[in-house]
Order: structure tokens, then C-alpha cells, then sequence
């Protein structure tokens, strides 16, 4: 007879067992909600995360299914979450930060300061609005517009 406790090395797909912790009806926390989200769009499970990041699965289970993280993950755990999940490392640390009741921003690079800009904002703000296809083409579009802008003659 085995017993498995919660959280264990079982691999439980997005939308069973995952209430375990965080109640239906409950809010999730970022971490949950980006976690929750990448398994749904990419018809992943916990334990395809956790072999694509180098996870242990109970590792992608607690994390998909505790509300309350009381610390953020190590470095380490948040580097291989986005692996497995295929995002930047930004938005798994800036997740789990918030998760935690802290809020983490990554700094502007030198001389690229634009408060205020409501285009860029916009942008920001509804990019989670976007499906993964979608994503995936403005990410080319502002990919072929750096390039074209590290082409141009700078003598303007």
C-alpha cells in the first residue's frame, strides 16, 4: 500500500487536485494565476513543466496550488519555473514577489526612462491580453523594428 501526500511526484493536470489547497471561489495569487494560465494555454501539466524546467513536479504543484506563499521561491526554483513554463524569468520573479505581499520592478535601462508615455503603457498594460499567437507577433514586430532602428544611419 502506498500513501502519497499532498503535493507529491503524481502528475495531476490543470483543473484536478489543484483546488487541494486554494478553495474554489478563493482568489489565486499572481504566481497561481501565471502557473494556472501557461498550463492552460500550452495544454501542459504539472509534471511536463516540471521536466522542461528541471523541477521536482511537487515543486510545480505547491507553487500552482498554495494561495498564501509565505517567501518567494529560491533564484534557482523561479530561473527553472520559467524554463518549464516558457517565460521570461522577469515575469515568474515579479509574480512570486507579489505573491509574497512585496512588488518587484525590474529597472529601466540607463537613459530609456518614459513616464507618462501612454503609448508605451498601453502596450505594457494589455499585453496579457493578448492570446500566445498574438504575443508571438508582436514580439516579431518589435523584433524587426530594433532591427531596422540598429540599422539606420544614427546621422539624423
Amino acid at each position: 500500500m502506498t500513501a502519497h501526500a499532498a503535493g507529491d511526484d503524481r502528475d495531476f493536470p490543470i483543473g484536478q487536485q489543484e483546488n487541494a489547497v486554494a478553495l474554489p471561489g478563493q482568489d489565486i495569487n499572481p504566481l497561481q494565476r501565471l502557473i494556472r494560465q501557461r498550463l492552460r494555454e500550452r495544454g501542459w501539466s504539472y509534471g511536463e513543466v516540471a521536466r522542461r524546467g528541471g523541477l521536482p513536479r511537487s515543486t510545480v504543484y505547491t507553487l500552482a496550488t498554495t494561495r498564501n506563499l509565505v517567501r518567494p521561491p529560491r533564484p534557482a526554483t523561479i530561473d527553472a519555473l520559467a524554463k518549464g513554463l516558457d517565460v521570461p524569468v522577469s515575469a515568474v520573479r515579479s509574480a512570486a514577489a507579489e505573491s509574497t505581499g512585496m512588488h518587484y520592478y525590474d529597472e529601466a535601462t540607463a537613459g530609456q526612462d518614459h513616464p507618462g508615455d501612454p503609448d508605451r503603457e498601453l502596450l505594457i498594460a494589455s499585453i496579457d491580453e493578448l492570446t500566445p499567437e498574438d504575443r508571438r507577433h508582436v514580439a516579431a514586430l518589435v523584433e524587426s523594428l530594433r532591427n531596422r532602428a540598429t540599422a539606420e544611419p544614427t546621422d539624423r
